[in-house]
């Protein structure tokens, strides 16, 4: 590890506290643990904020298979870079860099090779098969970090991470649809409807029945209408983006969309999908999912975050206090998003 400006990888400690999972049946335990060191390509971060996404809590909850075991879970990560490995030229130590949830891919397979490194099917994903940002360091391959716009702070800017990226992508796929509908309105949909507010687009919203807090978020952020998942929108919309993992919204959107319109799911996980009369999806509807998201696809939503004034609206944690954050969200107690902040004391 090289010394940097002003000596900073000299001050950097052995040792760190991290929040990890071990499984379903252990949930989150606070640890003490060897920091990690940056290998040839990475850099190391003294992580500042860490976002907390519902992908997170679908890997708490034993939704998601496959995790590194133990992990430490965090994709929404703000950090400074405290080392940087060998050959890594982009980034300098001193500087703040975010950390999304596709930390890696192999670069060479046909999905790579065509531009859609998102499905890659050797990528490696921060928070699940990478240790992530629920700790005091992080590590992270250089190549997949990204400038964060200046706007903002390390505690706002963390939900751009996923909330934003992941939320963006599934806007993108959106086409040039002007009456959009969001299923869900949380951190993702919140981010969304403002970017979408400034490029003219009209926001319907829909959340839990009888969820009136919700609903006058959402309007607080420009929706032109906000009610239940099961009303029907006043106009029939071009395209609608359901950010809960809930299957029965499907068909439920697809009721709701015009024709030829487009219902996309943008979570990694959603329960079951209710079967549906086939003209629910007739007159050229269509529904498609969102995987991951691309460098690309960071790229151009940094530069409207740079270019629009959006509000990310957040709930400090410290980190120690991960479990009761991600408590919260199953709970359906945050408007926003949800970010734990590595040295603040535990309100516990």
């Amino acid at each position: 590890m090289a010394e940097g400006r002003d000596g900073l990888a000299e001050a950097v400690p052995h040792d760190m506290l991290a929040v990890c999972y071990h499984g379903p049946a252990t949930g989150l335990r606070v640890v003490r643990r060897s920091r990690p060191e940056p290998g040839a390509g990475e850099v190391l971060l003294r992580v500042n904020a860490c976002g907390v996404c519902r992908t997170d809590l679908h890997l708490v909850d034993g939704d998601l298979p496959n995790s590194k075991l133990p992990v430490i879970p965090g994709h929404e990560i703000v950090g400074t870079v405290a080392a940087c490995g060998e050959g890594v030229a982009q980034f300098a130590e001193g500087e703040r860099v975010g950390v999304p949830w596709l930390g890696r891919t192999c670069g060479r397979c046909r999905y790579c090779r065509r531009g859609a490194e998102n499905l890659c099917d050797a990528a490696g994903f921060t928070g699940y098969t990478l240790d992530g940002g629920y700790a005091e360091y992080a590590v992270a391959d250089a190549r997949y970090c990204f400038r964060l716009p200046e706007r903002y702070d390390d505690q706002h800017a963390a939900p751009l991470l996923c909330a934003g990226l992941i939320g963006y992508r599934a806007y993108a796929m959106a086409g040039d649809a002007h009456r959009v509908g969001i299923y869900g309105f949380g951190a993702a949909a919140h981010i969304i409807a403002q970017v979408a507010r400034h490029e003219g687009r009209e926001i319907y919203a829909f959340t839990r029945p009888g969820d009136d807090a919700a609903q006058q978020f959402a309007r607080s952020l420009g929706a032109v209408w906000a009610g239940a998942s099961i009303d029907v929108p006043p106009q029939p919309l071009d395209a609608a983006l359901l950010f809960a993992p809930v299957g029965a919204l499907v068909p439920e959107a697809l009721r709701a969309v015009d024709k030829g319109g487009t219902v996309i799911c943008a979570g990694i996980h959603m329960s079951a999908i209710p079967q549906f009369p086939y003209q629910l999806l007739w007159h050229e509807r269509t529904v498609r999912s969102v995987a991951n998201l691309t460098r690309a696809d960071g790229d151009a939503f940094m530069a409207l975050a740079s270019r629009y004034p959006i509000q990310t609206r957040t709930v400090s944690y410290p980190l120690a206090d991960a479990e009761r954050a991600i408590s919260d969200l199953r709970d359906g107690k945050l408007q926003g998003a949800a970010v734990l902040i590595p040295g603040a004391p535990s309100v516990r």
